[in-house]
């Protein structure tokens, strides 16, 4: 989930949540107090008085307590008059939390307990100086409602006013209450919402930066061998695939650079060996030309043809050396073209067999593949690939009586080029990596045998870049067959 997703949804439930928790939890707490006051006063209320109009109850408290009245002078007409019964009756009411004060000609006659005397001395003066209702009264010093609830003529002649005091301090304490479990609900609501959404979000936020900073911390120590996991989708999670991406490249990175230092002092330490061996050998010819050992013209060029042939094969690994470098760095100087297929391998093959019958090896070349037939490849690189296979193989004769054949065929799409020879073969699990860089199979590293190790490598790179691919079957002391492919050129006729 993005992390823009996670805010908004924080932000509507941050707003809704307690919105709808604060619905359901007042509607709780107002049907608690409904029932609270029923339970108190006796009366019914509904949900919508108790909340938007309070003072009905008030009214609903007097009409009850002026029908029990009615009711009891409804069955004894004489009740009115008689003052110990309507006391009796007064401190008995059923409903709770009013009082009740009487009036005798304006004359205080009586008043229940919580009434004091100084409220009822207050609202008679008021009541003589003509400034209350008749039916309803407030006093707003006092905090108290008064309600007169029945007047009428006593048989003494006597005018008799019966008045219900509600006072607003003892009234309805169910409201306070419910104001203070309101706004403590209000406040816990919010509170615990907004720390919900709150550790959701930080913890969102904090635990991918913690596992960010914690590989930062290890690829500054030069660690890296970790993995990165991303667990979310966001955009931290994204952040986190990245700098795992990040993190491989770097260890990709370093392990091609130990790899490059290990072939280079691989390269190096051979190369030196290499060099070595021919020099020597110059080294010792020269001495023996100075010191005379060469006394017969016979001798003496045998001496300058080794000297000569020990220089080629410098020339050939410095050139080998040279060429390396440049397969290293991706600039090996190509120059495409189409070739003929026959004639072209027709004088390589021409080439190679003069060298090798100077060499006592004999060679045969076949082409069974038509004269129209061509190939897009650079004639120079081609013609290395096929020199450094043929040399390879020279190098590794141990018989008598040795060969290379080379064939050229027509394999569909492509043509096959085959260079077989007789010589002591690879071993099979040497056979895999003959094609790698410095991988040599003589171990040894005979100063007979010489070579850097990378006259192969470089055959598959140039193989590699003209489209094709190369592979080797070889047995040991039956002979090595080296083949490659290259993709043939289509004619298309209109």
């Amino acid at each position: 989930m993005k992390l823009r997703t996670k805010l908004m949804i924080s932000f509507c439930f941050i707003v809704m949540m307690p919105t709808a928790l604060f619905i359901v939890l007042g509607t709780t707490l107002v049907q608690y107090q409904v029932l609270s006051f029923r339970y108190q006063y006796g009366i019914e209320a509904s949900p919508s008085d108790f909340m938007l109009n309070s003072t009905k109850l008030v009214d609903r408290m007097i009409d009850q307590f002026q029908l029990e009245l009615e009711e009891k002078i409804s069955v004894d007409p004489d009740f009115f008059d008689d003052g110990e019964a309507l006391i009796d009756f007064c401190n008995e009411v059923s409903v709770s939390n009013v009082d009740v004060v009487i009036f005798r000609d304006n004359a205080l006659y009586y008043q229940t307990d919580d009434v004091h005397q100084y409220l009822a001395e207050d609202f008679r003066e008021e009541l003589e100086q003509g400034n209350q209702d008749p039916n309803a009264s407030y006093i707003g010093d006092k905090n108290v409602l008064i309600y007169q609830v029945m007047q009428g003529m006593l048989k003494n002649g006597q005018r008799q006013t019966l008045y219900a005091v509600v006072s607003v301090d003892q009234w309805m304490p169910q409201m306070k209450n419910l104001v203070f479990q309101s706004i403590c609900s209000i406040v816990f609501i919010l509170v615990l919402t907004a720390a919900f959404f709150t550790m959701w979000i930080y913890r969102s936020v904090l635990r991918p930066i913690n596992v960010l900073k914690d590989a930062a911390k290890k690829i500054s120590d030069g660690n890296l061998n970790f993995h990165i996991n991303a667990s979310d989708k966001d955009e931290l999670g994204e952040l986190c695939i990245c700098f795992e991406e990040m993190r491989q490249r770097l260890k990709e990175s370093s392990e091609e650079k130990i790899q490059y230092d290990e072939e280079s002092k691989e390269l190096i330490s051979n190369i030196s060996h290499d060099l070595k061996t021919p020099i020597t050998a110059i080294k010792g010819y020269v001495e023996g030309i100075m010191d005379g050992v060469a006394d017969t013209p016979q001798k003496l060029d045998r001496y300058v043809k080794t000297i000569y042939n020990k220089a080629v094969d410098m020339d050939r690994l410095i050139d080998e050396l040279t060429f390396y470098s440049k397969i290293d760095t991706n600039k090996i100087p190509y120059n495409f073209n189409k070739i003929n297929v026959k004639e072209y391998f027709a004088d390589c093959a021409e080439e190679v067999g003069m060298d090798l019958e100077s060499a006592n090896i004999r060679f045969q070349y076949a082409n069974y593949v038509d004269e129209s037939v061509q190939v897009i490849a650079d004639p120079e690189q081609l013609r290395r690939v096929i020199n450094n296979i043929i040399s390879n193989s020279v190098k590794y004769f141990d018989k008598e009586r040795c060969f290379i054949n080379m064939r050229i065929r027509d394999v569909g799409d492509f043509i096959q080029i085959e260079i077989e020879d007789n010589a002591k073969g690879i071993g099979q699990k040497d056979l895999p990596y003959i094609f790698d860089r410095f991988y040599r199979t003589d171990s040894s590293r005979n100063s007979t045998k010489g070579g850097s190790g990378i006259g192969l490598s470089i055959v598959r790179k140039i193989i590699e870049d003209h489209g094709g691919k190369i592979w080797a079957n070889s047995k040991e002391g039956i002979g090595t067959v080296m083949c490659f492919v290259l993709r043939k050129v289509h004619v298309e006729q209109n």
